[in-house]
């Protein structure tokens, strides 16, 4: 009679609990948000995140077919954190006076805090640009949100909402990929630019 018996888990080896297809994805793009935000897009990487994560390369591509899929589904979720957070940050506002600070601060904290920024850097310097068509309804959708609440419906105060989000879009990428190195070698604050883009977005509303 066989006398082997199941090693008890430890912290080398901990019982690992069946996921379902929907658990796992989101702990993927959870662990390659935390990747991203602390050692760069370099290392998104299906091994790297595999590895966190305790699974196999090929069972990262079972749910999302390639790296660049899984690249695309991470754009995806930050876009998704930044329109809700935007949507939500717009919803609280009683003034239009208050838009442009409300809109430059969740919008840089989504760049750089978030990560969006270093991905959307990396994505565009690779050249898929495919991965941005999400970007697109939720920059269309803040737009409308401001529109409906502060412009109700006119023409001209709709594109001027249109150019101060672009504006503010614009300096908060870049802040997140190079605006601290810059503005230490000017000799200005970290968030220089983050008040520069609150100073200088009345003037498109």
């Amino acid at each position: 009679m066989s006398t082997h018996r199941k090693r008890p888990p430890t912290a080398d080896h901990p019982v690992r609990r069946r996921r379902s297809a929907q658990e796992a994805k989101a702990e993927t793009l959870r662990v390659a948000r935390r990747i991203l935000l602390e050692r760069g897009p370099d290392a998104v990487t299906l091994k790297n995140i595999a590895a966190e994560i305790g699974t196999t390369h090929t069972n990262l591509l079972h749910h999302f077919g390639t790296a660049g899929e899984l690249q695309s589904a991470l754009m995806l979720a930050m876009v998704n954190d930044l329109s809700a957070a935007l949507g939500s940050t717009i919803a609280r506002l009683d003034r239009r006076e208050d838009v442009p600070r409300a809109l430059v601060d969740t919008m840089f904290d989504a760049f750089d805090q978030g990560g969006a920024g270093r991905l959307a850097a990396w994505i565009a310097l690779s050249n898929r640009l495919a991965h941005f068509d999400d970007v697109k309804s939720a920059v269309q959708n803040l737009v409308g949100a401001i529109d409906e609440k502060f412009a109700n419906g006119d023409g001209e105060a709709r594109d001027k909402i249109a150019a101060a989000v672009l504006f503010v879009a614009l300096l908060a990428f870049g802040n997140a990929v190079i605006g601290q190195p810059l503005a230490a070698m000017l000799a200005r604050e970290p968030d220089a630019v983050r008040g520069l883009a609150e100073r200088l977005l009345p003037q498109f509303l």
